[in-house]
């Protein structure tokens, strides 16, 4: 029986996350810190702050996203590429972790004061993998209500690019920005076409 990548991250999350609720020096170690990577060569933390949150409801949060999301992508991505479904989820996940992390490390890279901590980065990207897999399929999240996926996926990153021109909220709103760019760049490249035939895919399942 194959193990489901995307529960795998899911469990891992948690656990590592309570363990950093349990214990600051869990977190220290693992989070975000630009200035860390820079001087210290610490570059795991563009991978570890995926697996920590601020808080109970961060962590709730994300990982309802990721599990209403990241099943479907996972049974979807072996339909565009050859990697499997695993293999793939995986460069998806922790490559939009990293790929969040940019321009935080572009504008805090000589700052000791700056950290954050957080999966939304990666989650973003499985959210836009299926939204290019899927654009017309319907979306129902929290306050969003049987929206096409193309027209939540263009409001996100809307929403998202404004959120991070004001101040003041402690949300990386960057990084959100940059895992849905990066969601988007990886499943193009697995698969040109979905960029020239919009729906294709959704044809070919009969939806």
């Amino acid at each position: 029986m194959e193990i489901s990548v995307n529960l795998a991250v899911l469990v891992i999350t948690v656990l590592v996350s309570l363990a950093a609720f349990q214990d600051r020096n869990v977190q220290d170690r693992l989070l975000f810190q630009p200035y860390a990577v820079q001087h210290r060569g610490q570059w795991y933390r563009l991978i570890t702050h995926a697996f920590i949150h601020a808080d109970t409801m961060h962590l709730v949060v994300n990982m309802f996203v990721l599990w209403s999301f990241g099943n479907g992508v996972e049974r979807l991505l072996p339909l565009i590429t050859p990697l499997g479904g695993g293999l793939a989820y995986a460069l998806l996940y922790l490559g939009g972790a990293v790929f969040a992390t940019l321009p935080g490390m572009a504008k805090h890279r000589d700052d000791p004061n700056y950290r954050s901590v957080g999966a939304s980065g990666a989650v973003s990207a499985v959210v836009f993998a299926q939204i290019v897999m899927l654009p017309t399929h319907r979306i129902t999240l929290f306050f969003i209500q049987d929206l096409p996926a193309w027209l939540f996926g263009g409001l996100y990153l809307l929403y998202s690019y404004m959120m991070d021109k004001r101040a003041g909220d402690n949300v990386a709103h960057d990084a959100h920005f940059y895992g849905a760019v990066f969601g988007v760049l990886f499943t193009f490249a697995l698969r040109p076409e979905l960029l020239l035939h919009f729906g294709m895919l959704e044809r070919a399942l009969g939806h």
